[in-house]
């Protein structure tokens, strides 16, 4: 007999539908450090991920147990998803969506090898593309978005995408070379500058 950690997603979701409260434990702790360092990666703040965090898992566990989850992929991709839209809900909410506070550079800027060349100004423009690509993705069409997102946040190769959603690899590939310029689009249109240092 295979104890809980040894299960895939799947079986532990049925087994928390089941009322199995430990099979979710075993869920949480699988994936709580990626889906923390996604949000993180994103808002960087550390309150504001700690909050959109239990968000997150809390909205998922009231999802599985309403019986709706249906999810035949991955549950990380699944959970991202979750957190993706708390994150856009949150820019939303938000009043001033144009400035980043430098309060939110919490991790070691000085230290940090991939940001030597780079001065504040630039590493704080780099979060606001980062930013505004988040917003923007939830502008372009369904199937845009999929790609965009499995891409990106879930990342998935594209023969994986091609596979998830039933189309070819060029069908794949196209849509995100439309995703892109869609967005391009909307850039230049919005005189939001993409461009990261």
């Amino acid at each position: 007999m295979k104890t809980l950690d040894q299960l895939a997603d799947e079986q532990l979701v049925g087994l928390y539908e089941q009322g199995n409260n430990t099979a979710f434990e075993v869920l949480l702790t699988r994936y709580r450090s990626r889906v923390y360092s996604y949000i993180f990666q994103i808002v960087r703040d550390r309150e504001l991920t700690e909050d959109i965090f239990q968000d997150t898992f809390i909205k998922a566990i009231v999802t599985i147990q309403q019986g709706r989850y249906f999810e035949s992929g991955k549950f990380l991709g699944w959970i991202n998803r979750i957190a993706h839209n708390l994150i856009i809900d949150h820019f939303r909410k938000e009043k001033n969506e144009n400035t980043i506070s430098a309060d939110a550079f919490e991790y070691d800027i000085v230290n940090n090898s991939k940001l030597s060349d780079l001065s504040i100004e630039d590493i704080m423009s780099n979060e606001q593309v980062l930013c505004d690509v988040v917003r923007m993705v939830d502008f372009l069409p369904e199937v845009q978005q999929e790609v965009v997102r499995m891409r990106f946040f879930e990342d998935l190769s594209f023969k994986e995408i091609a596979e998830k959603t039933n189309v070819s690899i060029n069908t794949a590939l196209g849509r995100m070379r439309y995703a892109l310029l869609n967005m391009r689009k909307m850039a230049a249109e919005k005189d939001v500058y993409l461009e990261i240092k």
